[in-house]
């Protein structure tokens, strides 16, 4: 996928999104990661709360929110 990125972007096969950020694999979230990814684009992790946005071409870690526990009724 050309998506005109400097991170190095990969998914897996269950779906999920992970990125070289430094020299760390970093996961980037499900169908909460931006499809096709823009500049200035920012979401949130569910499963980790990682505040992510695309700043100059690069994904940039911007912060951490509490991880919100979804209930079932």
């Amino acid at each position: 996928m050309a998506f005109f990125l400097k991170t190095k972007l990969w998914q897996t096969g269950n779906l999920e999104w992970w990125g070289m950020l430094g020299n760390e694999d970093v996961y980037l979230g499900c169908r909460e990661f931006p499809n096709p990814p823009e500049e200035g684009d920012e979401w949130a992790v569910k499963a980790t709360g990682d505040i992510f946005r695309i700043i100059d071409g690069e994904i940039v870690k911007i912060g951490n929110a509490p991880v919100k526990k979804e209930e079932w009724f």
